[in-house]
């Protein structure tokens, strides 16, 4: 119900207001000065406040420039029985959204109040379907390593200092970058993103650069690159461990000059923009292994936030969760699922290899396979294959009175034995060709629709196909 809060200090206006808008079905809170109306707008989900002008407390025009600095797209209605032209330009100025002299006319009254909460309506759904449509969400979690993050995202974002985020993949790096754009003074410009790792080492200087027409055999036009489309905006370099050692050149010589010259082109272009990027690789360990330059790194990395993986922050997966079921109940219009706290403790305690990214994919498959609640018998019945389903020796050695080698597996039904893999590491390759051929197989070979399925980049699947020598059966 729609909650209306009155803020008079004559009772004889408070009741009347309060029977008119109660009559309305509009659910009415009422006080008589304005220091208590702003901790009843602080505490309470208000979504509309009428206010007289003149109070002995508090001026009117004082409680609504503090109720707008608390929330600013609560809509305000003035009221006052010594209106002025003046008086209610200023109120106007102030972020009111309409003036009423006293004693309110009855129509005018009902239909201002329908009108502003049809707007206060219309500018939260905008920053919804904008917020939609950038994909910038919360950063959710009350954990020491997200308060970090959010407290450097705040004194960060205003200045143009470079940023390199580090992190896991499906971690959250890339709402980092956009929450750094978001409250920079850019923000009103572009954010340009370029994910270095989809795009092939031979076309990523066009990329970002840009070429001119004839400078190479595909090139039937000018092309202008994601360096100028950023300008005075923001350029988010993701996975900019994979750039390439010539393009890492060129972006470097971009990053100290502030210029960059097209691909096919003598021309230097002046470009402002702000550098962010993101890796899920130890830079470090790359430029030991000479893969990335150390300069380059030095230019990039004049922040650093490090978005730790989910396994080091389990105490944010309740409100993520929640948050999750929320959302997603909400994009497939169904009542909303609650979920116990069984269910909580047993999704804190799975691996998560695939971090944020890989929780809300299991929120969203248990709220479609549950029944009204998420109940723990659901996380383990619908989490991901294998997360607990291992057998261990001991419940093998129950089950059989031959000791047997603990073996796993492959796609093509033949059983591997433990011992033939030296190392952790030839293990977990051994799994992740047999996962990644199974899928293949199962898509038919479509690596398109592979790679979506199983959450990876495409161009991350055609390395891995390389990597495990993957080819397809006649």
């Amino acid at each position: 119900m729609t909650k209306i809060l009155i803020i008079d200090d004559e009772r004889a206006i408070r009741s009347t207001l309060r029977e008119i808008l109660e009559y309305e079905d509009y659910k009415v809170i009422d006080t008589d000065n304005g220091i208590d109306g702003l901790a009843i707008i602080k505490k309470d989900d208000i979504d509309l406040v009428l206010c007289d002008i003149k109070m002995s407390k508090m001026d009117g025009m004082e409680v609504l420039t503090e109720a707008l600095a608390i929330k600013p797209d609560l809509p305000f209605i003035m009221i006052s029985g010594h209106g002025t032209v003046e008086t209610a330009v200023e109120a106007s100025k102030k972020g009111a959204y309409d003036f009423i002299s006293k004693p309110p006319d009855l129509n005018r009254l009902l239909i201002t109040v329908r009108n502003a909460l049809e707007r206060g309506t219309l500018v939260t759904e905008t920053k919804v379907l904008k917020r939609k449509v950038s994909k910038t969400r919360d950063i959710l979690g009350d954990s020491e390593a997200v308060m970090r993050i959010k407290d450097t995202i705040e004194r960060v974002a205003p200045t143009d200092a470079r940023v390199l985020v580090t992190g896991a993949n499906g971690s959250g790096k890339e709402l980092v970058a956009r929450w750094l754009h978001e409250k920079s003074g850019r923000a009103g410009a572009p954010l340009i993103e370029v994910n270095c790792a989809a795009i092939p080492s031979e076309l990523i200087e066009s990329e970002l650069f840009g070429h001119e027409k004839g400078s190479f055999t595909s090139a039937v036009k000018q092309r202008i690159g994601k360096f100028e489309q950023a300008h005075n905006g923001t350029l988010f370099l993701d996975e900019i461990g994979d750039m390439s050692l010539s393009a890492q050149a060129k972006v470097l010589r971009a990053l100290q000059e502030n210029k960059i010259t097209r691909v096919g082109g003598e021309k230097e272009i002046s470009v402002n923009v702000r550098v962010i990027a993101a890796t899920n690789k130890d830079l470090l360990k790359e430029i030991d292994a000479g893969n990335f330059r150390m300069d380059l790194y030095h230019r990039l990395s004049v922040i650093l936030i490090h978005v730790p993986p989910l396994t080091e922050r389990k105490a944010d997966i309740p409100v993520l969760t929640e948050h999750f079921c929320e959302e997603i109940c909400g994009e497939y219009n169904i009542p909303q699922k609650k979920i116990t706290a069984e269910a909580i403790k047993v999704l804190q305690d799975l691996p998560w290899t695939g971090n944020i990214r890989e929780l809300r994919n299991m929120v969203e498959r248990l709220i479609i396979l549950s029944d009204k609640a998420i109940t723990d018998k659901d996380v383990h019945a619908f989490a991901n294959p294998g997360a607990f389903g291992t057998v261990t020796r001991t419940e093998t050695a129950e089950a059989s009175s031959v000791s047997e080698v603990p073996t796993t597996a492959s796609s093509n039904g033949s059983v591997a034995d433990y011992d033939d893999f030296g190392s952790f590491q030839d293990f977990k390759d051994h799994v992740e060709k047999e996962y990644i051929k199974y899928k293949l197989e199962k898509n038919a070979w479509n690596v398109s629709k592979t790679a979506d399925e199983i959450d990876i980049q495409r161009s991350h699947l055609y390395s891995k196909i390389e990597k495990f020598g993957l080819k397809r059966e006649a």
